[in-house]
């Protein structure tokens, strides 16, 4: 009694909260799953924090989690893990080809 891993939120100067690939795995076949996810994200919104998704392996996943306002996600939707170099590599043919946005 007492005792809550969510009590940590409060204690550390934490700042981002990430998904657990075991909520994001069912995110869009489980309706457990997606409110377990949309619990978190709307929690980490009440307290200021940015949301991480891990596990993101599919289109529909990725949609979903853009819709419920998930601020980043990690997978294989993306790419596999990947040397330093490779991501060098990856991250630079992204930004040729992402459009850039000046704001005035």
């Amino acid at each position: 009694t007492g005792y809550s891993s969510l009590a940590y939120l409060k204690h550390f100067p934490i700042d981002t909260l990430k998904i657990d690939i075991s909520f994001i795995r069912d995110l869009t076949t489980s309706p457990d799953g997606a409110a377990i996810a949309v619990a978190i994200i709307e929690m980490a919104r009440g307290l200021n924090m940015h949301v991480i998704a891990e596990g993101v392996e599919t289109a529909s996943q990725l949609e979903w989690l853009r819709a419920h306002a998930c601020d980043e996600i990690q997978g294989f939707y993306y790419s596999r893990p990947l040397p330093p170099a490779d991501l060098e590599l990856l991250r630079d043919a992204h930004r040729a080809t992402t459009p850039r946005f000046v704001l005035s």
